[in-house]
């Protein structure tokens, strides 16, 4: 089982940047997929960005929203992935939480397909 710490977040001004983690305090991310989805006040929860594996290589995938804004990467010898979120924008105001899924390192960008969720980092975007 994994368990899941976000950090990272804070309160910028528009079009500043944040870099968010997601540290597995234990387990290992090698065999996940880890996404990242939202939450802002009175909406739904919504996709981010998505990062799994293959023997290709890393897979990543992004919600239109944060596309050429937004970039996520994995360090596997921290057990460790990164949203680096540049160009923020007040719409970007949300709590960000990060979640793994363990089905072969597939991404996936739907909340249900993840079974491990951290507690959430607050992301304040002000104008």
């Amino acid at each position: 089982q994994v368990q899941l710490v976000e950090s990272g977040g804070g309160l910028v001004q528009a079009g500043g940047s944040l870099r968010l983690s997601c540290a597995a305090s234990s387990g290992t991310f090698s065999n996940y997929a880890v996404g990242w989805f939202r939450q802002a006040p009175g909406k739904e929860r919504e996709f981010v960005s998505s990062i799994g594996w293959s023997s290709g290589g890393d897979t990543t995938i992004y919600a239109d929203p944060v596309k050429g804004r937004f970039t996520i990467s994995k360090d596997n010898a921290k057990n460790t992935v990164h949203l680096q979120m540049n160009n923020l924008k007040p719409e970007d105001t949300a709590v960000y939480y990060c979640a793994g899924r363990s089905t072969g390192g597939e991404v996936a960008n739907t909340a249900r397909k993840y079974t491990y969720w951290g507690q959430g980092t607050q992301v304040t975007v002000s104008p």
